[in-house]
């Protein structure tokens, strides 16, 4: 069900461009299938069963991928896949065919689908946490969408801030629970819960805040109102479905294990109740109709954080009943708030008048739907809220401060639910009728059936009573709990009723005196949220700016040093303390062979030039040979693999290395020069003299046999005869995912230094999808070359194209002369499908012989590097067909993919398997599961040079054309005037 939910992620892009809009009803349909499945599970929760899935992850460290399914789950699945659905469907009408970025729109709003049921099924502390992060992700591109808008931007990045914020502190907690209870299974620790002291109560406190954070409950709710810039599907998902609804979730699911520790209890229900009254007072005072509903819901965030925290029957029971009221009346409302807005193009309830008449169906919708959020009959919200009160009604004064504050707010329930219906459908004084398209049956069909079942879930709200008690039984019965605790449309004459009736005369008051309220509101409004966290943010802006001015001096020299003598410094004390000379000396052989005896020297004859030379040339070339050396050590000490990498390492850093020094001065500055030779020496000898010893107490000092004397028999087990790739690709497959990631992060970071500017959209000409934009006209028309033009807005139908028998780069045609070489360019258009098959040679060999994705990713980029440097960037561009940054994603994919199919078809995450495939007339094959991850290293290695190239390389050419033009033109006059006058 979920890996349905990435899978379709990944391909609604497509879907949406082949069909547009109308694609929203295929991607519905994946959401459709795990309700239909969820409501099949029905029987096995209400006999009292489970549904549960594990698979190993990180055995070593307590890690799992578990998925576990209770009475709790189903009903939060049913409510993110159900509601998922219909909002999907609502998608399909809501946007045009021509809105921008609509297909990336449909892509991530299913993958948060996916991410909330991962959330609410995960049985892992950690699993739990990377769904938690994924559906901040997600949230903020939805709330984002409109990356045009400075406000879309501002919302999207106050919700990440201040969820990341709170996800940061919970996994701390989290880590500290899992810890304390021995296990990172839910289910396990709500079913023993570790006993109460000073880190288990630490751990509740963070993860308190963590869900606090995530309901947007006080003083955490800035970010939800402003996350209204996001467009109404993901309003209404947000609030009524999902992400709000995670913290509500983990509050739901600690519960029982932890509802009678007292901190947990406090925080639940005191932010809540605080919450649901500061929600439900600031909307009483907004005119936009989403920001009515949006304050509403932390209003209503808070009274289901209250009752879930509590931690008694009756709570737990009215809150999950309210849970399911607020879904149904929430997304209704939400919907056709979008409906009127593109109905009038306004949501301001100052102008809107009429609508009641014109849209009728939208208006019945919402009087349904407003009757559930203010507790009126026979809805599932009157249901939930009679319930609700009567959980406060037989306690101490606790419960009845409790109740007290509950009343309260939902008397601005009723308040705020009033002025909704009011400012959107009811003629106003001084405002003409407002002019509105009608919607179309579908637009409306939604928003319909959410409210149907919202009605539905008060008049037969007794029969789903056994569903809500599977999951309240879990929590013990409260001190007096003497009201019945059970669904039912009507408990009798009891005080619950009373306070219902008690909301709903207090709501109508507020409405009847709301300018009087909104007076008041905006003379008392002491506190505001947003306004305090901007000065914050603008503070830490300031105190950041001012230690990275005072610390970070921008001179890498600095930064390597301070590095090196912390960890000298840091590695000495051991040394002495630990009195470590009092280990026996091992027997330490200069060399294997004199042969050796030669690199060494160059090692260290050209790391002491480095120190005495000026120009930074010389000082990258002497680098790159010491960097030979060491491959070459490498090589005499039976490591070919490793000195095969280490080479190719080195050709391509000092490519890089000449790239980049096109745009610094020739000299290092000799002052500067002369003060570090001194202090750089120190530094290098004690780094060198401290990775010697403590190499040699290394050796000395093992209590155990080397692990190393088992790489054999692991590399066998494989299937593979290299035991280097096997333990990069099978044995330490997270190492190697984690530096994959590194790299991609790296290529991200270079191209981000040189792109200051958003990055141009990539065309075709001259013939490659890289192609940047370019000022300036490479060269003029000559014969024999192509005339590449201004190709700033150049048409698609512009490429290089080869003119046969007269040049063998394209790309080359637009170098100058002088900068051509017709032997460069035939030995490179020669060797570059030869470099190719040897790159492709070195992948697929790799597991058996010397090779790898890695190595063979370099010599792929090699062969590019060799194609740049004949042909310049349009032979770049001209060649590499394929955006860099999409090999490097595919690459991340493929690696990625290889570790969850592992999970599925193999039992654990990156799990290894082998054998031999028969190929018809080719014969057999020996394939690995790892060869595919390796491939997508490959990929990825490829993806990065080109991405070098084009930021270091092809950038910098630019850079330096425009500079020469801008030169030429300011000069150009100046130097004709003097050539005139010395002619003269």
């Amino acid at each position: 069900m979920l890996v349905a939910h990435f899978i379709t992620a990944a391909v609604a892009p497509l879907l949406v461009r082949l069909w547009g809009r109308n694609g929203f009803y295929a991607l519905a349909v994946v959401p459709g299938l795990s309700t239909v499945w969820a409501l099949f599970q029905l029987p096995t929760i209400l006999a009292g069963g489970t549904l549960s899935e594990s698979v190993a992850w990180a055995p070593q460290f307590s890690l799992r991928l578990g998925l576990y399914m209770d009475a709790l789950g189903l009903v939060m699945t049913l409510i993110a896949a159900g509601v998922g659905t219909l909002i999907l469907v609502y998608c399909a009408r809501y946007f045009g065919d021509s809105e921008s970025g609509l297909p990336r729109f449909a892509g991530v709003f299913v993958a948060f689908a996916g991410a909330m049921l991962g959330l609410v099924l995960a049985d892992d502390l950690i699993q739990l946490f990377i769904y938690w992060e994924l559906t901040t992700v997600f949230s903020y591109l939805l709330v984002g969408h409109k990356a045009e808008s400075q406000e879309s931007r501002r919302a999207a990045m106050t919700a990440l801030t201040v969820t990341t914020f709170g996800g940061l502190a919970m996994l701390v907690g989290m880590i500290m629970l899992g810890e304390t209870a021995g296990t990172y299974v839910i289910s396990e620790i709500v079913a023993d819960p570790p006993e109460s002291g000073a880190v288990v109560t630490s751990a509740l406190v963070l993860i308190m805040i963590g869900a606090m954070s995530k309901s947007a409950l006080f003083p955490f709710s800035l970010w939800l109102p402003a996350a209204m810039q996001a467009p109404t599907p993901v309003s209404g998902y947000l609030h009524a479905a999902a992400m709000v609804k995670a913290g509500v979730y983990l509050v739901a699911r600690l519960t029982p294990a932890f509802g009678d520790v007292p901190v947990w209890q406090v925080m639940a229900v005191t932010f809540g109740v605080v919450t649901m009254i500061f929600g439900g007072w600031k909307a009483l005072r907004q005119f936009d109709l989403k920001l009515v509903l949006a304050y509403g819901t932390i209003s209503q965030l808070g009274f289901l954080i209250a009752l879930l925290g509590t931690g008694t029957r009756a709570a737990a029971l009215a809150g999950l009943a309210m849970v399911v009221a607020h879904s149904l009346f929430k997304a209704p409302l939400f919907l056709v708030v979008g409906i009127i807005d593109h109905s009038t193009g306004t949501r301001d309830l100052r102008e809107l008048s009429g609508l009641r008449k014109s849209m009728p169906g939208a208006f019945w919708v919402s009087v349904v739907a407003l009757a559930s959020m203010a507790g009126l009959p026979p809805t599932a919200g009157f249901v939930a809220k009679e319930l609700a009160f009567g959980a406060y009604t037989h306690g101490g004064r606790f419960d009845a401060l409790i109740l007290t504050g509950m009343v309260l707010g939902s008397i601005f329930t009723v308040g705020y639910s009033l002025r909704y219906l009011w400012g959107a459908f009811f003629d106003k004084e001084g405002v003409s009728p407002t002019p509105v398209h009608a919607p179309g049956a579908l637009f409306l069909a939604p928003a319909v059936v959410l409210a149907g079942l919202s009605l539905l879930g008060g008049l037969f709200s007794n029969p789903a009573d056994p569903l809500f008690a599977t999951y309240a039984d879990t929590v013990p019965q409260g001190p007096g709990e003497e009201y019945p605790t059970y669904l039912t449309l009507w408990h009798g004459w009891e005080l619950p009723l009373l306070l219902s009736a008690i909301c709903v005369v207090g709501g109508l008051v507020l409405f009847y005196f709301r300018h009087g309220v909104a007076w008041l509101g905006n003379r008392t409004a002491l506190f505001n949220p947003e306004r305090n966290y901007r000065r914050m943010m603008a503070g830490l802006e300031t105190l950041a700016l001012q230690v990275t001015g005072s610390t970070q001096r921008g001179s890498l020299p600095v930064y390597l040093g301070t590095i090196l003598v912390v960890m000298v410094v840091s590695a000495t004390i051991p040394v002495f303390t630990g009195r470590l000379w009092e280990l026996p000396a091992p027997q330490i052989r200069l060399w294997d062979t004199p042969v050796q005896i030669i690199p060494a020297a160059i090692i260290i004859v050209t790391s002491l030039l480095i120190l005495f030379v000026r120009r930074r040339l010389y000082s990258v070339i002497l680098v790159g040979i010491g960097g030979y050396g060491v491959a070459c050590i490498y090589y005499l000490f039976g490591a070919p693999d490793i000195a095969l990498t280490q080479f190719l390492v080195e050709t391509v850093s000092l490519v890089v290395f000449v790239l980049v020094l096109r745009r610094f001065p020739t000299y290092f500055s000799a002052p500067a020069l002369r003060g570090r030779r001194t202090w750089n020496m120190v530094i290098g000898a004690a780094s060198g003299v401290l990775a010697a010893v403590m190499t040699w107490f290394a050796l000395v000092g093992r209590q155990a046999p080397s692990i190393s004397e088992h790489y054999p028999e692991a590399a066998e087990r494989a299937g593979g005869e290299n035991i280097i790739a096997v333990l990069l690709v099978d044995v330490r497959t997270w190492d190697t995912m984690g530096e994959i990631s590194v790299l991609a992060a790296a290529a991200a970071g270079v191209a981000s230094l040189m792109f200051v500017r958003r990055r141009a959209q990539p065309r075709k000409a001259p013939g490659g999808v890289m192609a940047l934009s370019v000022t300036k006209p490479p060269a003029p028309s000559t014969e024999g070359r192509v005339d590449l033009g201004e190709l700033r807005f150049a048409p698609k139908d512009i490429r290089v194209k080869p003119v046969w028998n007269r040049t063998w780069l394209p790309g080359a045609a637009a170098l100058p002369t002088e900068r051509r070489s017709v032997i460069f360019e035939v030995v490179s258009r020669f060797l570059f499908p030869v470099i190719m098959v040897l790159s492709v040679y070195l992948l697929f060999t790799g597991h058996s012989d010397v090779g790898g994705g890695f190595a063979g990713g370099i010599v792929a980029g090699v062969a590019f590097i060799v194609r740049y440097l004949a042909g310049g960037r349009f032979e770049l561009y001209n060649t590499a067909w394929v955006q860099p940054g999409a090999l490097i994603g595919a690459g991340l994919a493929l690696a990625t993919g290889t570790a969850i199919g592992s999970a599925i078809f193999l039992g654990d995450v990156l799990a290894g398997a082998h054998g031999y495939v028969d190929f018809w007339i080719f014969g057999k094959a020996h394939l690995t599961v790892s060869m595919i991850f390796d491939i997508g290293v490959y990929l990825l290695v490829i993806g990065l040079i080109l991405d070098i190239l084009r930021s270091l390389g092809a950038r910098i050419d630019e850079q330096i054309e425009r500079d020469a033009a801008l030169a030429e033109e300011t000069e150009g006059p100046e130097a004709r005037a003097r050539a005139e006058e010395v002619t003269s």
